[in-house]
């Protein structure tokens, strides 16, 4: 796991799928989620997150859980369950936030939200890009690629949305700026690709 940058410190070993199974079995337990949180344990940290209440996460728990975030597997997963919850008010605070997994929360929840939530209006998903581009020179690795992941998926939703984020990732790929640059053309790759534009028409 560590060579995919899955910290391997406090991990069973367990498999996503085998979690997800006792997940599966276990049910939603608000509470039960919160003391497996606790345990510092990849695979109960994980099982947390499937089996909470959306209903019932509030802001200041998912704070409280992003301080102990520390590997692009748990932010994605936890992300999935930020967007199901409403949280998005948490997005431009977690972007705010210079630790490294913690900002990559806020654009795994973009990427989240356009991919997932197919009733939200273009608009919600539009105002998104120009934090997107103020993001766009974070060169740290777990940010850049969550930034164009975030721009990719508002692209892909639509051709409404498609535009505006084409305009943007071209715009990118023509920055000097290094991070910028690679955000741009890598997003330009898939927003123009015939595969994609087939779909949209």
């Amino acid at each position: 796991m560590a060579r995919f940058g899955i910290v391997t410190s406090g991990a069973l070993g367990i498999s996503n799928p085998d979690v997800k199974a006792v997940a599966r079995r276990a049910k939603k337990d608000q509470l039960r989620a919160r003391e497996l949180w606790q345990s510092d344990i990849r695979e109960a940290r994980l099982l947390a997150l499937f089996t909470t209440e959306p209903k019932r996460l509030t802001m200041e728990e998912a704070r409280h859980w992003a301080n102990d975030f520390n590997s692009w597997e748990v932010v994605d997963c936890a992300a999935d369950l930020f967007v199901e919850a409403g949280l998005d008010e948490l997005i431009r605070e977690f972007a705010a936030d210079e630790r490294e997994f913690v900002r990559r929360t806020a654009f795994a929840m973009i990427a989240g939200a356009a991919f997932h939530r197919k009733n939200d209006p273009d608009a919600a998903n539009l105002a998104w890009l120009p934090l997107i581009e103020a993001h766009s020179c974070d060169p740290r690795n777990f940010v850049r690629k969550a930034v164009n992941w975030a721009l990719r998926n508002i692209g892909k939703r639509n051709r409404a949305c498609h535009a505006p984020a084409l305009a943007l990732a071209k715009s990118l790929g023509e920055s000097h700026d290094k991070t910028a640059r690679w955000i741009g053309k890598d997003a330009v790759r898939e927003l123009a690709s015939e595969k994609l534009l087939e779909r949209l028409k």
